[in-house]
């Protein structure tokens, strides 16, 4: 191995730190990149040369070559925002997007989402963020993970009650009053509570359930509405119409033993106007009978009007739901979340974007959580380059490059002197 080989090496080294510095200056530059991953230069020696001698052989190496670019997927810090749908990633987990046009799955820690005007979620470049659906029953959509998408400019149609929850406490020191009647209800009764219910329509009507304690532990529930909103076909004589009733029994310790759930009259539910007339309430009695005042502890119904979008909103589960101006929120989708076993194999691919790559190897896609990564809303993860190391780093690889330029230097004297034999 001769002057000119050494050459090489000084080349080589000048070639291998050029690198590293483009390395340092490519994390020095993505420092305030949203997600940005750091990298760093692994060097490695070059096959030697074997030389021969009295003693034995020995090995003379042949410079040096930048073996791999290795990314540093450390957590980065936190950084608090304003937006809603901006999130950040507590873990290993990466978000996932897809093209427009579906062809490309790509995944990315830069959590700066927005709704585009055709209301899918998307990232800056307009790649729309997967996720699985949610049924009309609000179960979770089986099969592969679809765009998550938002109705913006929609209504969500009115739903009329079918169930409605009474918990309350009727009391066991009442007098025995009854039975119930319609034209005198005040009188022949113990308690009541008035419940708004929807038609199909989203019009809202007063039902009216009357308790009446008929003996000991036996009470009777009587539900009434106007007279004047039901259709003349079912409407009945008085201001008030029944339109379901029954009885419930409760045992020596005051709990319910029957008649619940009961439902309103078949047919009983025709309103006087165009909505549906096949209306029927089921009432889910969570009652009992203590020796306190007879009081409405809680009541829900499930009916709603119409009412249009007003927000959108994701959850640190995932969540992603929809609130409109009925009050009623709905869930859409939930974030998917992908982790791989060997993420040093993901491929940049630009824009804090990923590939997956047979060194990868296949995600695993499920949803935030413990095995995915935690979520964290109005959170973007920052860049996690260290820039006291990349300076420290950067002085490194200059004073290699001085000294690997200083053997190209010196091995350009030697042969000078070697040429100079020759005079």
């Amino acid at each position: 191995m001769g002057l000119s080989a050494t050459l090489y090496s000084g080349i080589s080294g000048l070639q291998g730190n050029a690198t590293a510095m483009s390395v340092i200056g490519n994390n020095i530059s993505n420092s305030n990149t949203i997600g940005f991953k750091s990298s760093s230069s692994i060097f490695s020696d070059v096959l030697a040369s074997t030389i021969a001698s009295s003693s034995g052989t020995s090995q003379v190496g042949r410079g040096v070559e930048v073996s791999s670019v290795k990314t540093d997927f450390a957590q980065g810090s936190f950084m608090t925002t304003s937006s809603a749908t901006d999130l950040s990633i507590e873990g290993t987990g990466f978000f996932m997007v897809t093209t427009p046009t579906a062809d490309q799955t790509l995944y990315t820690r830069n959590g700066a989402f927005t709704f585009d005007n055709d209301g899918y979620l998307v990232n800056a470049e307009g790649y729309r963020v997967l996720g699985r659906a949610f049924n009309s029953d609000g179960s979770l959509s089986s099969g592969s993970l679809t765009p998550i998408h938002a109705n913006l400019n929609t209504q969500i149609p009115a739903k009329m009650t079918e169930n409605v929850t009474l918990a309350t406490n009727l009391d066991a020191g009442s007098e025995l009053v009854g039975p119930f009647d319609l034209a005198d209800p005040s009188n022949t009764s113990n308690y009541s509570t008035p419940t708004v219910v929807y038609d199909s329509l989203g019009n809202t009507h007063t039902a009216m359930t009357y308790f009446t304690m008929t003996a000991e532990q036996t009470w009777d529930w009587s539900t009434v509405v106007n007279s004047s909103e039901l259709d003349a076909s079912v409407a009945g004589a008085d201001e008030l119409t029944l339109v379901g009733s029954g009885s419930l029994v409760f045992d020596s310790d005051g709990e319910l033993i029957s008649g619940s759930p009961a439902t309103t009259t078949a047919g009983a539910l025709v309103w006087d106007n165009d909505a549906n007339a096949g209306q029927q309430i089921t009432l889910d009695f969570q009652t009992t009978q203590f020796r306190s005042d007879s009081v409405v502890i809680s009541q829900e119904q499930d009916g709603y009007a119409s009412g249009e979008l007003v927000d959108v909103a994701i959850s640190t589960d995932g969540i992603v739901s929809a609130s409109y101006s009925n009050g009623e929120t709905l869930d859409i989708a939930t974030i998917g979340l992908a982790t791989f076993s060997n993420p040093d194999g993901l491929v940049k691919s630009g824009g804090s974007l990923y590939t997956a790559s047979t060194e990868s190897g296949e995600p695993s896609i499920g949803t935030p959580g413990v095995s995915q990564g935690y979520l964290y809303t109005n959170s973007l993860e920052l860049s996690n380059v260290d820039l006291a190391q990349e300076f420290v780093n950067m002085v490194t690889i200059q004073n290699g490059y001085s000294a690997c330029s200083k053997v190209i230097t010196t091995t350009d004297e030697m042969l000078q002197e070697l040429i100079n034999m020759k005079r």
